[in-house]
């Protein structure tokens, strides 16, 4: 049998609805998606079919498919030109093309029974060259948290956005020279917008690219909590950093990100989403919360702390322990620094650490961790703690081998405890 007859089921990526999020190219374990400015893809020869990035996707976007002569199979060029989906080919055309359906089920069979096997040796070689911290990030959410609703505005869901007006724009750091961080406030009216803390949404810059085409929707946390940033009224809020300059002094400027720091009240502004399913804060009032944070990393942690604080002072939560680890260059690039220091020290413990501060030795997250390994052995140790990871993927690794290195060092076993993180949807990595 010739390998122009034999078909495959290639793994596609639909961009009209992908909120590039990089979700999927992080937790790959093969290597297989890539990206450029426009477009994330799935290379057709190095895919094995493992499954891996679906859950994780927020908007389904990853879960496409299309069968196609192997010899045929759309290459990473192809792909990156899309704007939608090419239509599936029918049954005379694959029959035209000679494709065997036949030997395409054979072949996907023998791709599935791979797959196992092939990430195991993907994860073998990562620990070999590097820690592999994605392997232990939960894709379910945690038992107790709340309902989430997704995909509710988009391309494939309703075929429109929904409109949003501007009702705040509140800059939340220090001007400098390199970057300029808003708290943005969105109110949606009558329309339904239902959001969890940890949840995310798209926002549709107007105007086109240098292509000539309608710039694609950008992916931003929601740092309010479930009942508004104003309790009681159907807004949210968004924490949104704009780049000024670039790794070499150059001046940039982020499409979206500009876009939404310019934005004055009574604007309006294209939504879709909701997004996220699994990244959301427990319900059960004896848990734990490990808040592990960089930057604009600090929104979906703003809004667990801020609902927590509403609990709190309802009288309606009885006190599991919170903490926040909260990383920036320096204290005038930290969002909401002073509303931070406001709060009592017996509602939540804070650790700041500054990688930039001038005549200070450069201290990261990952070593405010390692500083509180006592609390936070006995947090792993508690089958109520959740922890969460959002910012900077540079961040990633150092924070999961900190926990790795402090559940040891508490004489525990990290595979075990590794394993329960994901299983119990208890350790969360959002970076980027």
């Amino acid at each position: 049998m010739t390998t122009e007859s034999i078909l495959i089921k290639q793994h596609v990526i639909d961009p009209e609805i992908c909120i590039r999020c990089n979700t999927c190219e992080a937790i790959c374990p093969v290597g297989a998606i890539t990206h450029d400015s426009l477009n994330y893809v799935v290379k057709a020869d190095i895919c094995n079919g493992c499954m891996d990035c679906i859950s994780p996707c927020p908007t389904g976007s990853i879960d496409n498919w299309r069968m196609v002569p192997k010899a045929r199979a759309y290459s990473i060029e192809e792909q990156l030109t899309w704007d939608e989906l090419p239509a599936e080919l029918s049954a005379e055309e694959l029959a035209a093309a000679g494709g065997d359906a036949h030997a395409a089920q054979e072949e996907a069979q023998a791709v599935v029974q791979a797959a196992a096997a092939s990430s195991a040796s993907a994860a073998s070689t990562a620990s070999a060259s590097g820690f592999n911290s994605a392997q232990f990030g939960a894709t379910i959410p945690p038992w107790s948290a709340a309902h989430a609703y997704t995909n509710l505005y988009g391309p494939k869901a309703f075929d429109k956005t929904i409109t949003a007006t501007v009702t705040g724009n509140l800059r939340v750091t220090e001007v400098g020279k390199e970057y300029d961080t808003h708290h943005i406030v969105l109110d949606f009216g009558s329309m339904p917008f239902p959001v969890l803390e940890g949840q995310s949404i798209g926002i549709l810059p107007p105007g086109v690219d240098e292509k000539g085409r309608a710039h694609h929707a950008r992916q931003y946390s929601i740092a309010s909590p479930r009942n508004g940033e104003r309790p009681g009224h159907n807004n949210l809020s968004l924490t949104i950093k704009r780049v000024l300059e670039d790794h070499d002094g150059q001046p940039v400027r982020g499409v979206a990100s500009n876009y939404m720091c310019d934005l004055n009240v009574g604007d309006k502004v294209q939504v879709i989403g909701p997004f996220g399913a699994s990244f959301l804060m427990p319900n059960h009032p004896k848990s734990n919360i490990v808040m592990i944070c960089t930057g604009t990393g600090s929104a979906p942690m703003r809004a667990m702390t801020e609902w927590r604080r509403r609990l709190r002072a309802s009288g309606k939560f009885e006190g599991g322990k919170l903490m926040l680890f909260f990383g920036a260059r320096t204290q005038q690039e930290l969002p909401y620094f002073g509303p931070l220091q406001n709060l009592p020290k017996d509602f939540i413990d804070i650790e700041f650490a500054y990688s930039r501060t001038p005549g200070q030795p450069k201290r990261y997250v990952q070593d405010a961790l390692r500083d509180r390994a006592a609390d936070i052995a006995a947090l792993l140790k508690d089958s109520h703690t959740c922890f969460y990871v959002c910012g900077l993927k540079s961040m990633e690794e150092g924070v999961v081998m900190a926990l790795r290195d402090i559940a040891q060092g508490a004489g525990m076993d990290w595979d075990s405890v590794g394993a329960a993180l994901k299983q119990q949807g208890r350790l969360h990595l959002e970076t980027y």
